[in-house]
């Protein structure tokens, strides 16, 4: 059972990236899964999160409008899209499952109980 995050890269200012939340061993739609992000020398804050199967989402309030949070089925991933990137985005970006059917805006961080690697992020010229 685990989860792997990718799709990171260095790309320019105004620019996208697609991250992708990999399930291996459980279905990932059975859980509410959320996208964070750490920067160097801060802490680790929310970017989204999707509920159980398709349900509500969130963004913070930083990439709403830029990012949009998604689940591929057939795949078993939950993806992430990231437009118009700006090089205050750069990070490294987690993914993260709970097995819960409220809503992913209600699960706290500490109560996911399965991460993924991590994927950096570097938005740059």
């Amino acid at each position: 059972v685990q989860l792997q995050a990718s799709g990171g890269g260095l790309v320019h200012p105004g620019g996208s990236l697609r991250l992708s939340c990999a399930a291996s061993g459980f279905t990932l739609a059975d859980n509410a899964v959320a996208w964070y992000r750490q920067a160097p020398g801060k802490e680790r804050e929310t970017v989204s999160c999707i509920t159980r199967a398709d349900g509500p989402t969130f963004y913070a309030g930083s990439v709403q409008g830029r990012f949009t949070i998604s689940r591929d089925a057939a795949k078993n991933t939950v993806n992430l899209q990231m437009n118009t990137l700006r090089p205050e985005d750069t990070a490294v970006y987690f993914c993260a499952a709970e097995v819960t059917g409220r809503p992913c805006v209600l699960v706290k961080q500490h109560e996911y109980d399965l991460w993924g690697q991590g994927t950096l992020v570097t938005v740059s010229s």
